[in-house]
């Protein structure tokens, strides 16, 4: 009873080599199965098969090697129970101490194309799950480890006190209960999303998701409401999700909606590029030569909207650029990272947040809207803009500058909420039209806000995120001083449209894609 066991096996071998050793030399005997037990040996561990505390065999390919008393007593015995300790007295068991593992990649292996089902149930693990679960239930005494990430910690608290400290294990306790729910989400979602072919569908029947708490928000919507922020376990490089807050005050719950939609908008374009976002829409975007001279062109959109807005860049934020953003008032400015001088300079803005987000190219697999009692699931509006499969719709073909401003129109529109109409010119957005239940009325609101920021629409492009149903808001948006238009078309007046856009000399693109936001 004095031998103090540690059974560890797992698939990530990462660090685990130098975890064994280290527990060998605190006096655990280590014990090992399959791959894990041959990589310990042939680094100069002495290993303990599984089988030879158990007393019986792998066989079936592998499938049952762990699944056995002498593993699962010595895991789940109590240590403050005295009849528990005669149980394993009286049948030559050991206590096990501390559990390493972690499982099948499951979720990796369905991820690859052409991965079949038989590959797929091969890769779901039954004797991991079973022990993490039952090291995880006697975390009073056991310490479990599911992520190669804790083993040092673990180490290091055996060797200053003999003995982790009992809100590590339980904390490790939890982390190991969570990857196990995550691993049955992942079997139940992949298996009930194929169909009678076992052909893999975008929607399984049962839906199991994680998300990991990444911090509590200052507040909701509004204050009288809480609010948290939680993480994806692995979020995509790129997306929001893997910010690091530099400096600032705490989040609020709309700091976080409106630095998503600004970044989103943002990382997309491929020259120096600033979007402004304000209540969930843009309200100023642009690209220039640099990153100042693109801020200047999206504030100048709408300064009234952009006053306490959230910015965001999709590039380093240099000291000249910090310079220009801190002649005004922003709550959040999201970038790929900040230049040390640029962070001496906004270092005088206390309260302004800085959220460095590494940049990358990956998207949500599924983007999600909480209803009542449910949940609407749908695949994200991540469409490429393909400008060949376009059709000039009029009599006149949009210039070659013309064509530039309605490809950046156009990638901005799917930013704002519906109805929307964005005017652009040279690379910046000169007037943007918002959430209106009526597209003649956003056509309007942009036409009044590049007024009152005192810029002109005369030769502007315009685009709309969806077909215009008759030809009032064409007419609206071709007397605001627009000259060329692209909009999905698929409208059943679509011949209306095109007449009328005729009849106004000016150049109209249908792109096939209609781009709503809610």
């Amino acid at each position: 009873m004095s031998v103090r066991y540690a059974l560890i096996s797992v698939s990530d071998k990462s660090g685990v080599v130098e975890f064994a050793r280290s527990l060998a030399k605190l006096g655990f005997t280590v014990v090992s199965t399959g791959g894990t037990a041959r990589s310990l040996a042939e680094s100069g561990i002495a290993v303990t098969e599984v089988a030879q505390i158990t007393g019986f065999p792998e066989i079936l390919d592998g499938r049952v090697k762990t699944l056995h008393p002498a593993v699962h007593a010595g895991i789940l015995a109590r240590r403050d129970r005295s009849e528990h300790l005669r149980a394993l007295a009286e049948h030559s068991l050991g206590l096990i101490d501390v559990v390493a593992v972690n499982l099948y990649p499951f979720e990796a292996t369905v991820a690859r194309p052409g991965c079949s089902l038989s590959e797929a149930i091969e890769n779901i693990d039954v004797g991991g799950p079973a022990m993490l679960r039952a090291a995880a239930k006697n975390h009073a005494s056991v310490t479990v480890v599911v992520d190669p990430a804790d083993y040092a910690r673990v180490i290091e608290e055996l060797q200053a006190r003999g003995a982790t400290g009992a809100a590590t294990r339980r904390e490790l306790a939890i982390k190991a209960f969570a990857h196990t729910a995550r691993y049955d989400g992942a079997i139940s979602g992949y298996l009930s999303s194929l169909d009678a072919d076992d052909i893999r569908q975008p929607f399984p029947r049962v839906l199991t998701r994680q998300w990991i708490l990444g911090q509590a928000m200052r507040y909701g919507e509004n204050p009288h409401q809480q609010a948290a922020f939680y993480r994806e376990p692995r979020p995509g490089p790129g997306l929001l999700a893997a910010y690091e807050q530099l400096q600032g005050k705490e989040l609020s719950y709309n700091n976080v909606a409106d630095a998503d939609a600004a970044w989103e908008c943002v990382r997309g374009l491929t020259t120096p590029a600033c979007t402004i976002v304000k209540h969930a829409n843009p309200c100023g975007v642009a690209i220039a030569a640099d990153l100042p001279s693109a801020y200047r062109k999206a504030f100048a959109t709408d300064p009234t909207s952009a006053f306490g807005g959230i910015l965001a860049f999709n590039r380093a934020v240099s000291q000249e650029c910090a310079r220009a953003v801190a002649e005004q008032f922003a709550e959040v400015i999201v970038a790929p990272s900040f230049d040390p001088p640029a962070r001496d300079v906004l270092a005088g803005k206390a309260n302004l947040r800085l959220l460095a987000v590494p940049p990358g190219t990956s998207s949500n697999d599924l983007d999600f809207k909480r209803v009542g009692g449910g949940m609407l699931a749908q695949t994200p509006d991540i469409a490429p803009i393909d400008a060949s499969q376009w059709k000039v719709a009029t009599r006149r073909a949009p210039t070659e500058a013309e064509m530039q401003d309605l490809l950046f129109a156009w990638h901005v529109v799917r930013y704002v909420k519906s109805n929307a109409i964005v005017f652009a010119r040279d690379g910046a957005t000169v007037g943007i039209g918002a959430g209106q239940m009526s597209r003649v009325d956003s056509a309007r609101i942009a036409a009044i806000k590049a007024r009152d920021a005192r810029l002109t629409l005369t030769g502007a492009a315009a685009a709309s995120d969806a077909f215009f149903p008759f030809r009032d808001a064409l007419d609206a948006i071709v007397e605001a001083g627009a000259r060329s238009v692209i909009q999905p078309g698929g409208s059943v007046h679509d011949s209306e449209v095109i007449a009328a856009a005729d009849q106004h000399g000016i150049a109209m693109v249908f792109t096939g894609t209609r781009h709503f936001r809610h």
